[in-house]
């Protein structure tokens, strides 16, 4: 018997006050299109916001969808229902990730297509599941990106966050150093109390200084920043001759500004940015396959771990986001059907 309808968060309006688009959030029962060839139907299990979840609320995101749609791009759950082409899937475990002008992951049931499914190892806890498709894959594809200059060492931006979490470990098993900046003195804590060398507190008074010396006594090449406004140009004015800044984030929501032209034109330094959307594309279905593999062993040995501050269903999904939003650094926040 096919699934006909769905239980869902509905976004009516995008509005750059989040308080105020949150609160126009909506559970309604929406119906189930039929599927495309490439297409499955997931019985969703879990399913993370996160930064970028954010922006798409406010109407900030690289993604706009016409109204009322369904927020959320990732979760896990279990396929149940699939196109011609995608039957393999059926009753398999996966990860799940969209982008595209469609309906998101959080609802009771999702359609992905057939490529955005990563089929799941039978270890893999469900909350780590759900957050698998985006912060893992980006942290590995940045962290790619220092090895062909042979960088010894690199610099991550709001280093309480998951992505820089990921970083960290890739760093420390590869034997790169990474300079972590946080802003918040708790979060200065407790990355020294947890055994990093290298932490700096943007809100210091002597943190240019501070960043200055750093980076002239350790080099990096490359410099990871999910902030933007003015405090990507403190990094790239900061860091030496012939490295690297690359933003994947505008937590901030201001503009890159104050930037060194002469940086730019004698020290041969680069400003960049990094979407996981373009570098999948980039990889053969081997690569691909093996880095998954690879991160999916890393988090059911325990090596990696996506922290999670809270578990919310999807008819407290107001309470859930503020919770999240309160304090990003804790980790993030799920919601579930059940």
């Amino acid at each position: 018997m096919k699934i006909k309808t769905t239980k869902a968060v509905v976004l009516t309006a995008y509005n750059d006050n989040l308080i105020r688009a949150i609160l126009g959030l909506k559970i309604e029962e929406r119906e189930i299109r039929p599927l495309k060839d490439d297409e499955v139907l997931v019985k969703m299990e879990a399913a993370p916001c996160n930064p970028s979840d954010i922006a798409f609320l406010r109407g900030g995101y690289n993604i706009i969808k016409p109204l009322p749609a369904v927020p959320g791009f990732e979760g896990t759950g279990v396929v149940v229902e699939a196109g011609s082409v995608a039957k393999s899937l059926i009753g398999e475990k996966v990860s799940c990730f969209v982008q595209e002008d469609s309906d998101g992951t959080w609802a009771e049931y999702f359609i992905a297509q057939k490529g955005d499914c990563i089929v799941l190892k039978d270890d893999m806890n469900v909350e780590q599941a759900a957050c698998f498709s985006i912060n893992p894959l980006t942290a590995y594809g940045m962290f790619e990106m220092i090895k062909p200059l042979n960088g010894k060492a690199f610099i991550v931006n709001a280093a309480g966050g998951q992505v820089p979490k990921i970083l960290r470990v890739l760093g420390k098993r590869d034997g790169i150093d990474m300079i972590n900046i946080v802003r918040k003195e708790s979060s200065f804590e407790e990355l020294k109390n947890g055994g990093e060398q290298y932490v700096l507190n943007s809100e210091d008074e002597k943190f240019e200084d501070q960043l200055k010396q750093l980076c002239e006594e350790l080099n990096p090449t490359f410099a990871f920043d999910a902030v933007g406004g003015e405090m990507t140009a403190q990094l790239f004015n900061s860091m030496p001759s012939n490295s690297n800044v690359v933003v994947y984030g505008g937590l901030s929501g201001n503009a890159i500004s104050g930037l060194s032209t002469m940086d730019i034109i004698f020290k041969d330094k680069i400003l960049l940015g990094f979407n996981l959307n373009d570098w999948i594309p980039g990889k053969t279905r081997e690569e691909l396959k093996s880095i998954i593999d690879e991160l999916q062993e890393m988090f059911i040995s325990g090596e990696l771990k996506t922290e999670i501050q809270g578990t919310f269903k999807l008819d407290d999904v107001v309470k859930g986001i503020r919770s999240y939003i309160k304090n990003m650094s804790a980790g993030k926040v799920l919601f579930t059907v059940s």
